[in-house]
């Protein structure tokens, strides 16, 4: 099995990120199953939905070329999903978003949620995106941590002391939340969640904190095995109508008039 996960990160500006997050998602995929991590450039940097559509746009395109050159399921490990609606009608192998896997399996543990995001930024967003998920009710409460991919680049290069840090900010945010009444603790991020992977059954106060980044790698397998057990895909009446190949190809004509 070849999965294609997407990240919004750039693969030379966050080496240590990218290193960490490549190497983790192998180290966790089911035997046979290998992970290829893709950045863009440049990231999603200047944060807001603007540079949410912008990378989306880009993911897409990716995931286009992803299904011609042979894998068997796309992700996008970008939390907020931008974009996951317009891929999953485009691609016949299955698509998975971090965020919507995330939140689905997050319900399963707990009746409420609470959200630690990289910005206050990306607050409005996921509970946007909770709604479009059928959770809107289910969401506590969503904080941001303020910070940016870069601050977390010593902890993914192996600083145990910087890896304490955040991991101690990321509690102390979260904290709040639980008291405020979340059952379960979700970091929106692919990046907060591969931090609290090394956090084995971490939780605050009673809360599970649910990490995104496995859940997300383990749904697609989960997705490619069960199409392949017997042939489940998604509805293509009005929700995932498949596109069609001219729709496609005007898409990508588009990308690539633009990149000249």
């Amino acid at each position: 099995m070849r999965i294609f996960w997407q990240s919004f990160v750039d693969a030379s500006v966050n080496a240590p990120y990218m290193a960490r997050l490549s190497e983790y998602l192998n180290d966790i995929a089911a035997p046979g199953t290998t992970v290829h991590v893709q950045g863009i450039s440049p990231p999603d940097r200047e944060f807001g939905r603007l540079a949410e559509l912008r990378c989306a746009v880009q993911a897409i395109d990716n995931g286009i070329a992803a299904e011609e050159g042979g894998f068997d399921a796309f992700v996008m490990g970008h939390f907020q999903d931008p974009g996951l609606y317009e891929l999953r009608s485009a691609l016949d192998i299955p698509v998975i978003g971090a965020g919507e896997a995330t939140l689905l399996a997050a319900s399963q543990l707990g009746r409420r949620l609470g959200l630690v995001t990289l910005d206050p930024v990306f607050e409005v967003l996921h509970y946007e995106q909770a709604e479009r998920y059928g959770l809107g009710d289910r969401v506590v409460h969503v904080t941001g941590l303020g910070c940016r991919p870069d601050d977390f680049a010593d902890a993914f290069a192996g600083n145990a002391a910087a890896q304490a840090r955040m991991v101690k900010d990321f509690v102390a945010c979260a904290l709040p939340l639980v008291e405020r009444g979340a059952d379960v603790v979700i970091p929106a991020g692919v990046l907060p969640g591969l931090l609290i992977g090394r956090e084995h059954g971490l939780k605050v106060g009673y809360a599970p904190v649910v990490n995104c980044a496995a859940v997300a790698l383990k749904s697609a397998e989960m997705w490619v095995q069960l199409r392949k057990l017997n042939g489940t895909e998604p509805s293509r009446g009005p929700s995932f109508r498949r596109a069609s190949a001219q729709a496609r190809d005007d898409f990508r004509a588009l990308l690539a008039r633009n990149s000249r």
